[in-house]
């Protein structure tokens, strides 16, 4: 003990870890490439976490619009029981919760939850990216704690990425500058980084480096997507995980180089600004404000010659994504048939008329796949179609063509389980499907975190039934295990998808021909 504590003091420890002896703080101390981090565990669960990590530079000055540098070693011992500040974007949605330690440009950290006791025990990894269309999100989000997957024996990670114009903006000056002749994919590099951290560092935390699961939902997931695509990334995952959207056959669109150009150079002009270097000099509370709505970087990713070579959807038709493992799937409520309508009333007219402004010459076949003769009728089948348009149709077309152009399992599911009433209003109405972003409380173990529902025993049930799933994957590739529905792996004899609900069952996806015709459209367009 007298060995351990002097090592603790001295700040090394050939096991990685050092639990200090003041009890009352219950410090731990890890040692990684970058210096010496001070960390907490928790005595109820035995997990412990160092947060605010920083995995590059602050993105800062004449580091703004440039890919992420290497951190530089600190001396002496980095406290790690915070939060780092969550990077510069709006106020968008109302269900995002932080903890983060304010809002700042300085945002490239992340957090670590880690069941080891020693830097010997290699488990599996989970490297989460959080969703928020690019332009919002943190790794400080309750519903991304790491600490319940941690009890399940994974090493848990969150990081931060840039976002909107910060993360997406590119620029004909950028590009000249840049060692590779690339810009406009920062929140790309970012989680790139991320994972190069990881890959260095995770197994001072017990952690496997060669056994990391990447996921995410929405932008997050079509961030697993991208980075299966990308050659940077697909040599360093194990496994993929996506909840709810895909880069393939994606709805914002997949762009050159020289269109985000263009549209980096309209932004800069739209706000008076005459070279980069005055983009630079700008404060970034005034560059978020000059920017507001501006979500165009935000909404494309750049087929930049870096990151990406080519479009996802031509690495994977080429079969030269990264051959891993993937579980995805979505929700039976993505988007309602109220954002389809914008606003009209659900009328068999306006139904159609919106659906034929939507598709033009191939409306006629949609409105046969997506049948409406009443009200009640526009009201399902809008629902349906929009959530397909939104993130049902790129995450099938992910899992379709993965499955098909790789040897690896593929595991689809269908998330049908709506939220239970609000805690403080359970007279308030409730969804009848499964909204987009509901099932991350369910999938990482984390309902307890959201204070917001009435939960109930089906949820929890659900919640463990989802987790479990999602454990085994990270943990072997395989979903299935003891006391779980058999989920059979995704297949041309039946497609099989798992409905995740409280009644989960194996069915053939009934959605497929919905999604070959959306392909179809996709295609002809």
């Amino acid at each position: 003990m007298l060995v351990r504590l002097i090592v603790c003091v001295l700040g090394f420890s050939p096991l990685g870890f050092c639990l200090c002896a003041a009890a009352a703080t219950n410090a731990v101390r890890v040692s990684i490439s970058d210096g010496m981090l001070i960390g907490s565990e928790d005595k109820a669960t035995g997990v412990r976490s160092f947060k605010g990590i920083p995995f590059a530079q602050p993105p800062v000055g004449a580091l703004r619009w440039r890919e992420p540098q290497p951190v530089m070693r600190w001396e002496g011992e980095r406290k790690a029981t915070e939060f780092g500040p969550r990077c510069m974007q709006r106020r968008v949605f109302d269900d995002m919760v932080f903890r983060s330690n304010g809002m700042s440009e300085d945002c490239l950290y992340l957090n670590v939850w880690t069941p080891a006791k020693s830097a010997s025990e290699r488990l599996p990894v989970l490297l989460y990216f959080y969703g928020g269309g690019f332009v919002a999100g943190d790794g400080s989000e309750p519903r991304y704690d790491g600490t319940s997957m941690a009890q399940k024996g994974i090493v848990t990670v969150t990081a931060n990425y840039r976002l909107n114009v910060f993360g997406r903006l590119a620029h004909p000056e950028l590009t000249a500058e840049s060692p590779h002749k690339a810009s406009g994919n920062y929140s790309f590099l970012d989680q790139h980084a991320a994972l190069r951290w990881v890959r260095a560092n995770i197994a001072a935390f017990g952690g496997d480096p060669d056994r990391i699961t990447i996921a995410g939902e929405s932008a997050g997931s079509a961030s697993v997507s991208a980075h299966m695509a990308s050659p940077l990334s697909r040599d360093l995952i194990a496994g993929a995980i996506g909840e709810s959207g895909a880069m393939l056959a994606a709805r914002g669109g997949i762009i050159t180089l020289a269109e985000a150009e263009q549209a980096g150079e309209a932004f800069t002009r739209s706000i008076g600004a005459e070279s980069l270097a005055e983009l630079r000099a700008l404060p970034a509370e005034r560059l978020l404000e000059l920017a507001g709505s501006y979500q165009a970087p935000g909404l494309y990713i750049v087929v930049d010659g870096y990151f990406l070579a080519k479009t996802p959807d031509e690495v994977f038709a080429a079969a030269e994504q990264a051959k891993v493992p993937l579980l995805a799937g979505s929700n039976s409520e993505e988007l309602s048939f109220a954002s389809l309508l914008q606003g009209q009333a659900p009328t068999v007219e306006n139904y159609k008329r919106v659906v034929e402004t939507l598709f033009g010459a191939h409306a006629e076949r949609l409105l046969q796949r997506y049948p409406a003769t009443s009200e009640e009728e526009v009201r399902k089948a809008g629902t349906e179609l929009a959530s397909d348009i939104f993130m049902g149709y790129s995450t099938w077309r992910w899992v379709e063509v993965h499955a098909r152009s790789s040897d690896q399992p593929v595991f689809y599911y269908y998330y049908a389980h709506p939220r239970p009433p609000l805690r403080n209003d359970p007279t308030a109405p409730v969804s009848s499907g499964a909204v987009h972003s509901a099932e991350i409380e369910y999938a990482l173990g984390n309902l307890d975190t959201n204070e917001v529902f009435a939960w109930t025993q089906d949820d929890y049930q659900v919640s463990r039934l989802m987790q479990a799933y999602f454990a085994n994957f990270i943990k072997s590739g395989n979903a299935n295990g003891e006391g779980l529905p058999s989920w059979p792996t995704y297949h041309s004899a039946s497609f099989p998808r798992l409905i995740i609900d409280t009644n989960p069952r194996v069915v053939p996806d009934e959605r497929r021909a919905k999604y070959q015709l959306l392909d179809a459209v996709h295609s002809a367009r």
